[in-house]
């Protein structure tokens, strides 16, 4: 696309469209593209025909349609599909591979609030905190009930990664900051010098699960990766160890952590669960050993701007003629979110 300015067109939910695209951005977006008097629609249906056949580029987020054969017959000159968001799992179709078509995506800026969400959990988790603060709505007489819940301390942590993936690293990363932890990563596909480099060791997960004061799951959802951690591997955590899953609430088995949890074992912080959310009888609701949140540890409000401008970023390299700086592609796709 060197020499000449692309056409481009914004196709992704309201919410997102507003949220991601402030005054600013959408300046921007007209700096670097051709686009519509309007150039955002929810869906390709409420976008002119016209251009819809002169759309080169189009920007994705939240929302967005999914692109088989019959959406790129709309189509006929798109070259690229730059993602506002993360997975692009949801809508990249065998039709789109086909066709050629490059795709961007800003999952590596949308890992980086996850990674900064499991950093505080970790801390936290570390000195019980949100479990002692559940404690204290029923215990109020006295502070006995602090040291109920095992050791209150973020120096020499032992803490396992579940996956080295785009928040996983981040995350090894991130716990340098803490005093002498041990970070122990279990991941079939990881880079054995990426992990030392990351002041990480890379043991298998079977090995890892005995070790540990906190498990962070970070693995992509997968049919291969559903329920990898079941009742074996709750049962081989040591008594309150403390499971935190950012990732996706499939990854472990709902009922199997219900159990642990309500005997008082383990403790758990959830910001995703399987389903989601948990149905209303849920007894992981109640239990002072288990902090939920509704799956906002990824990029909200604010911080999914940032993700807009890495889309941007390589708007401006099609327009330049230069490679894309986060290209998806498709091989990638069976083992990655």
């Amino acid at each position: 696309m060197s020499g000449a300015t692309p056409r481009a067109l914004a196709v992704m939910g309201r919410r997102a469209w507003e949220m991601q695209f402030d005054d600013a951005r959408v300046a921007r977006l007209r700096s670097l593209a051709a686009v519509p008097a309007e150039p955002w629609v929810p869906d390709l249906d409420s976008a002119d025909a016209a251009d819809l056949a002169a759309t080169e580029v189009l920007l994705t987020g939240w929302g967005a349609p999914v692109l088989d054969a019959a959406a790129l017959e709309r189509m006929p000159r798109l070259r690229a599909v730059l993602h506002c968001a993360g997975s692009v799992r949801g809508f990249v179709t065998d039709a789109l591979w086909e066709r050629g078509v490059e795709v961007s995506t800003s999952a590596d800026l949308n890992a980086e609030p996850v990674a900064e969400f499991t950093l505080a959990a970790i801390i936290m988790a570390g000195k019980k905190a949100p479990f002692l603060a559940a404690d204290a709505r029923t215990s109020r007489t006295d502070w006995s009930y602090r040291h109920a819940r095992g050791r209150l301390s973020n120096s020499g942590l032992t803490i396992g990664l579940v996956g080295f993936s785009r928040v996983g690293r981040r995350v090894a990363a991130l716990l340098r900051q803490l005093h002498d932890p041990t970070v122990l990563v279990s991941d079939p596909y990881a880079d054995p010098d990426e992990v030392r480099a990351a002041g990480a060791s890379l043991v298998d997960l079977a090995e890892v699960l005995p070790r540990l004061d906190v498990l962070s799951i970070h693995a992509p959802d997968l049919p291969s990766t559903r329920h990898m951690i079941g009742a074996e591997q709750l049962a081989a955590l040591p008594d309150h160890a403390t499971v935190i899953n950012t990732a996706r609430g499939a990854l472990v088995d709902t009922a199997a952590l219900e159990a642990e949890c309500v005997s008082g074992r383990l403790h758990a912080v959830l910001d995703v669960t399987d389903p989601e959310p948990l149905p209303a009888d849920s007894p992981l609701y109640d239990l002072p050993n288990v902090m939920l949140t509704p799956h906002v540890a990824g990029s909200l409000d604010t911080e999914a701007r940032r993700m807009t401008d890495g889309a941007l970023q390589e708007l401006q390299r099609l327009a330049r003629g230069e490679p894309l700086a986060r290209p998806v592609r498709r091989d990638e796709l069976d083992r990655s979110a």
